[in-house]
């Protein structure tokens, strides 16, 4: 698990079993095993390189994220270690598990924020989109301040200092990122989806006088 508060901004490049990402000093010393988010993607340590680490990438993996485009040009890449018991919990709980795929519509910069507009690739996520909901965009933790058709689009007002402290300062209209939903809006939906299909074993039947009665208690 994540918070989405976004520690280093560091590379990712392809190699032989999958990537190499760089940067990793400022949450060093790493161990093998220990889970890195990666714009937002759980990644697994599989070997250390001084401060920076190897790691696996599935086919599910790279096709629901921008990781193999990146590793192929050397791109930046949002860095955060794994979520501690003594942490404070100062973004969201993030999972680290991507929904999928957006895109950069347009970067508005205002005096005190900029405005990113975003779209889904897959519109079937948009159900979950309602204003001042979270939500992580490469494994930031941010705010959704607008949303344009039923959730299709949606905007999210970025600060100065999450602006400058992420690869976000990166980003170009058109670009992908990748976008995981607040976890509460899903198990919300499979608890009502459960409750409409009426799949919940009924009530256990209430012991009263009665039943006591007619099981042979007196």
């Amino acid at each position: 698990m994540f918070t989405g508060l976004i520690q280093a901004i560091g590379t990712i490049k392809k190699n032989n079993v999958g990537v190499v990402v760089d940067g990793c000093m400022v949450f060093s010393p790493l161990k093998l095993g220990d889970s890195i988010s990666v714009d937002g993607v759980c990644l697994t340590v599989s070997e250390l390189i001084n401060d920076s680490f190897t790691a696996n990438i599935s086919e599910e993996t790279l096709k629901r994220t921008n990781l193999a485009e990146k590793a192929q040009k050397h791109g930046y890449v949002n860095l955060e270690p794994a979520l501690r018991l003594s942490d404070r919990l100062g973004g969201h709980i993030v999972s680290g598990h991507i929904d999928g795929l957006g895109k950069v519509v347009s970067i508005e910069n205002l005096k005190n924020s900029w405005i990113l507009r975003v779209s889904w690739d897959d519109l079937n996520f948009s159900r979950y989109m309602c204003d001042k909901a979270s939500i992580s965009l490469n494994g930031i933790s941010l705010t959704i301040a607008e949303i344009y058709h039923d959730g299709c689009e949606f905007t999210v007002a970025v600060i100065p200092h999450t602006w400058s402290n992420t690869c976000l300062q990166f980003l170009t209209i058109g670009e992908k990122v990748n976008l995981e939903v607040d976890l509460m809006a899903k198990y919300a939906e499979k608890l009502l989806k459960v409750n409409d299909n009426d799949t919940i074993p009924k009530q256990g039947q209430v012991i009263s006088s009665q039943w006591l009665k007619e099981q042979g208690w007196n």
